[in-house]
């Protein structure tokens, strides 16, 4: 980088300042992370734009703790001061008081030497992963107590928390445990209680219980069993505008792919499933499905390949969805500029993974119907 371009992105960059943090302590930002040294003290020429900063703590013995992270939206030249809490081994839950932020900020020249720079050749990768998500839909989606964790804090539930019951007549109560021993099934039975403790959760948008319209005739029914698009309209009408959706699978890859949040990984592939499950919604929502493609060309690259291995034991959850999109937008008439785009990308993956998109419309094998012989 010459230097006239790092003066610059050194003035209008943010920083971020992370004080007392033990050495060897796994730190990083965005997509890229590091074991700190004897002298770290934050990063500096932070681009201005949303960014994801996270941390595990690292024992004497080289064992890693559970990620945790969180998202700030740095505004040009800003300094963000926090500190390490030795006793809990993660941010500490003290604000720094305005004085010691403008203290750094009037003498950050001194803490250049300890100030890594942030690393530019992810930036544009960054930039095209988070293009939908905003700082209203990051403070919808975070949990209330403003960190992300890879593992939620669990605790027992009180008599008074502990579910009752479920529709259809089934319950569960306390009683579970003695009906599941004399069921045969002693481990389920001494399972304890457990729920995520409140604040820690990740607030996503709720899917409805159901997929079709209160009042459906069972041809209905069947219909919007086959065709989702009343369910994708019902979950756009959760946002002030359609692209907010696009925002939230954004944010749900990234807390994945960066956070190591398997309930991020779950709603993810709900809201994928969902955009591949539509054939009405297609051209009603053109726009809106071509930012999609758009997004999920992006992630699909960035998958790592444990994530592929992971898929392909569960059936290829996103290849066998893609070819249900492939299908519905080939057979819609919707223009030639989505299906030319959907073409590409259709190539594109079977030149990176060899998937086979050919024959469309026959079934794959775990897909086809089953003829039972009576």
């Amino acid at each position: 980088m010459d230097q006239i371009t790092a003066k610059k992105l050194y003035a209008e960059g943010g920083i971020f300042v992370f004080l007392e943090v033990p050495e060897g302590t796994e730190f990083g930002i965005d997509m890229k992370s590091w074991n700190t040294g004897e002298k770290f003290r934050g990063v500096k020429m932070i681009p201005p734009g949303l960014h994801y900063i996270f941390y595990s703590a690292v024992s004497d013995t080289g064992d890693t703790s559970p990620r945790t992270g969180f998202f700030h939206n740095f505004k040009r030249s800003e300094v963000i001061v926090k500190k390490w809490d030795k006793k809990n081994e993660c941010i500490s839950s003290e604000s720094v008081s305005e004085a010691e932020v403008v203290h750094f900020k009037d003498n950050i020249l001194a803490l250049d030497n300890f100030l890594g720079p942030y690393p530019y050749d992810i930036w544009e990768k960054w930039v095209n992963l988070t293009s939908e998500i905003t700082s209203d839909l990051v403070q919808k989606l975070t949990p209330c107590s403003g960190y992300i964790q890879s593992a939620l804090e669990l605790e027992s539930c009180s008599d008074a928390d502990r579910p009752r019951g479920k529709k259809g007549g089934e319950t569960q109560d306390c009683s579970s445990s003695k009906k599941a021993r004399l069921s045969g099934d002693a481990e389920e039975g001494f399972l304890p209680n457990l729920k995520a403790k409140q604040g820690t959760e990740l607030r996503f948008t709720p899917f409805p219980e159901r997929n079709y319209p209160a009042g459906s005739t069972p041809a209905e029914i069947t219909r919007h069993s086959l065709d989702s698009s009343f369910l994708l309209d019902t979950m756009i009408a959760n946002y002030s505008k359609s692209t907010e959706l696009l925002g939230e699978l954004e944010f749900c890859y990234v807390c994945f792919l960066v956070g190591h949040s398997l309930e991020a990984f779950e709603q993810w592939k709900k809201l994928f499933s969902l955009f591949c499950s539509c054939d009405t919604a297609v051209k009603k929502h053109r726009k809106l499905y071509d930012l999609f493609v758009s997004v999920i060309e992006i992630q699909v690259k960035e998958i790592p390949e444990e994530f592929l291995a992971d898929i392909v034991s569960n059936n290829n959850l996103v290849y066998t969805k893609l070819r249900n999109l492939f299908r519905a937008v080939r057979n819609s008439d919707v223009d030639g500029q989505l299906k030319a785009k959907l073409s590409r990308f259709q190539k594109n993956l079977t030149d990176l993974y060899q998937w086979d998109f050919e024959h469309l419309d026959s079934d794959e094998e775990d897909e086809a119907p089953v003829i039972v012989e009576t």
